[in-house]
């Protein structure tokens, strides 16, 4: 899984503190002067909803959730199965 961030994104710094991200198995993406991780995001075409909101979550299977509230219910779904 992949957090798609950017560093003054406040919904995207609470998810960072609120998560163990790393444990979880989730890469972070900070897209701030990052041209690997915005290649990332166009990859999976979804600059343009990055350019509505962040954090973006990428999942294992390319879907992506870009909720906050979304993002965090399913975080925390992971973190109760470990």
């Amino acid at each position: 899984m992949t957090l798609f961030t950017k560093s003054l994104c406040s919904a995207c710094q609470k998810i960072q503190k609120e998560f163990d991200l790393k444990t979880l198995g989730v890469e972070l993406e900070e897209l701030d002067g990052n041209p690997g991780a915005l290649a990332h995001l166009a990859w999976h075409e979804l600059v343009e909803t990055a350019e509505k909101t962040l954090p973006i979550l990428v999942l294992n299977d390319s879907s992506a959730i870009s909720d906050t509230g979304e993002i965090k219910s399913y975080l925390a779904r992971i973190v109760i199965g470990h």
